[in-house]
């Protein structure tokens, strides 16, 4: 299974919206680099440079919560810390095989892939009708 972006990923966050773009690309290139014949280094590159994108992610998004002041950034950064460990899990997976199994790939699948659907349906689409509704609450 391959990540999209589509419109019911939209947040009306342009930042946040072309971040969530990159990640969901940064994610491929990691299934890419399973299926290209099961390099070990491969994968293992491309899962550090995720990591490190989703740290830069998570940084963006937490710093526009706490500048608008949103009353659920704490579960929100709860939120984060779960894919961080997923993806410590899945760097410690790639290591202890041979490479990038098929379970391997399963678990990108449901514990990233799903994760991240999940996250910006629920949680980052939270954030922007907070961020909405505060703008705009003078016209209410």
């Amino acid at each position: 299974m391959r990540a999209e972006f589509d419109e019911t990923l939209i947040t009306g966050n342009e930042m946040i919206d072309s971040q969530h773009k990159e990640l969901i690309g940064k994610i491929n290139g990691l299934l890419d680099s399973c299926e290209d014949g099961n390099d070990k280094l491969a994968a293992v590159k491309t899962l550090d440079y995720l990591a490190e994108y989703t740290d830069f992610h998570f940084t963006a998004e937490e710093k526009l919560q706490e500048e608008m002041e949103y009353p659920g950034i704490k579960e929100h950064k709860e939120e984060h810390a779960k894919l961080r460990k997923v993806v410590d899990e899945l760097h410690q997976m790639l290591v202890e095989e041979e490479g990038p199994t098929p379970a391997f790939v399963e678990q990108v699948n449901r514990n990233v892939i799903d994760w991240l659907y999940r996250h910006i349906k629920g949680f980052d689409r939270s954030v922007a009708e907070y961020r909405f509704m505060r703008g705009n609450s003078e016209n209410l």
